[in-house]
């Protein structure tokens, strides 16, 4: 998701608010979220703004073509994702599911989706009947990713979740269960696994193109307008977490790991919540967490929703630097490599075939059964790595790791 997306998939909370809020007081600021999301589920929301829907039918798709439901209709699914299955061959979208009848409507004529497939949150498990889906897409906020990744196993289908892939660790070993159970895929939306300049600088790490790394700083931050936990989900707990780390702060976490090429032994971190303002009732406003490698590389990142926009990923070694700004957005990233006096601007591609990229690897593990870059078990070691963070920030101590990302007693 991007910095400026705010207004993507926005829920009301049903029942948890208050509930999440006494959880963050009676655990301090930086307390790790809840194991489990309970008392929210999806609710139907209006068409937001800025929704420009095609008017032109999609082209009949390729006879291999893997039928996407998507689940969930805000922002970022109409706005960045679904037209991006027409650049990806063997990717259509075949249903949707939506509590807002109208939107459901609207989107399905849009799109060519028959009446027949599409679905309410209620009716959903009727899908496992319907032979055009094979696969569906979660953009529901992440506190329900869990539990409608089961439910679509449940059903039949491969689930591409949006990250983060849930709330804790215990709802991903859920998942993974879950599509083993139904010999079902599983993949995480990690769009810059796709991108053209993070898989640039993933390749030029493999090559020791700053030779042996040292340093990784990475910086995702931007100021959100005011909100409150019933406006906003991204600052409700029970359906964010504990703040911007499981949502921008992740694609700084993630930039660090696919740099370093290791796990972290260690983890140290503060959290930051500002008092008597309502966005921050129930959530942190900044994270800052420094990870050290056993390599003796350290990583530095930092992740706020209060603070002047910033989208960094900074990697220094014994023989130059790699420099991306903007790092992880939609369009727009920028990379420069650093070697002594030489100083070289690379240009990699486009970075619009993330979306396509992404929908098609998918389509393409599902009919080939090929091996999936960002799987469940990647999604549940970053969620690891976000609680030892959490824990970390809460009791002020440094936090050891095992290799798997797991806290040592």
């Amino acid at each position: 998701m991007f910095e400026h997306d705010v207004t993507r998939r926005r829920f009301m909370e049903a029942g948890g608010g208050a509930a999440a809020a006494s959880l963050v007081m009676a655990t301090g600021a930086a307390a790790a979220p809840p194991q489990r999301s309970g008392g929210v589920q999806a609710i139907g929301q209006p068409m937001p703004t800025g929704v420009v829907l095609s008017k032109t039918r999609p082209a009949p798709k390729r006879a291999d073509s893997v039928g996407f439901a998507i689940i969930g209709l805000g922002g970022y699914a109409l706005n960045q994702m679904m037209p991006r299955f027409p650049q990806a061959e063997r990717a259509h979208v075949a249903a949707l599911v939506s509590g807002n009848p109208d939107k459901l409507r609207q989107v399905g004529d849009a799109y060519g989706v028959p009446p027949q497939s599409r679905y309410s949150y209620e009716t959903f498990a009727r899908i496992a009947s319907d032979r055009r889906v094979e696969a569906v897409y979660i953009t529901l906020p992440s506190g329900l990713h869990a539990d409608w990744t089961e439910r679509a196993f449940a059903a039949g289908k491969h689930v591409l979740c949006e990250k983060p892939m849930a709330l804790s660790s215990a709802e991903c070993e859920r998942m993974i269960s879950a599509g083993r159970r139904a010999n079902r895929k599983l993949m995480i939306a990690y769009r810059c696994h796709f991108e053209p300049y993070n898989m640039q600088a993933m390749a030029l790490m493999e090559q020791n193109a700053v030779g042996q790394l040292r340093l990784v700083r990475t910086e995702q931050s931007y100021r959100m307008p005011p909100t409150n936990p019933s406006e906003n989900w991204r600052v409700n707990r029970a359906l964010a977490g504990g703040g911007p780390l499981e949502d921008y702060g992740l694609y700084g976490l993630q930039a660090a790991l696919y740099l370093a090429r290791e796990m972290p032994e260690s983890i140290s971190a503060t959290g930051f919540r500002p008092a008597d303002d309502p966005r921050f009732s129930e959530i942190l406003a900044h994270v800052s967490a420094q990870l050290r490698f056993p390599s003796g590389a350290v990583a530095q990142l930092v992740t706020s929703y209060d603070s002047a926009g910033g989208n960094i990923v900074y990697a220094r070694g014994t023989a130059g630097s790699l420099i991306m700004d903007p790092a992880t957005g939609y369009a727009g990233n920028r990379m420069v490599l650093k070697s002594g006096r030489d100083q070289r601007e690379l240009t990699p591609g486009d970075s619009d075939v993330q979306f396509a990229r992404q929908l098609a690897h998918f389509a393409d593990a599902i009919r080939d059964d090929a091996q999936i870059r960002t799987p469940g078990e990647m999604g549940l070691r970053d969620l690891r790595l976000i609680e030892a963070i959490y824990a970390s920030a809460d009791t002020g101590r440094t936090v050891m790791l095992n290799p798997d990302g797991t806290m040592r007693s």
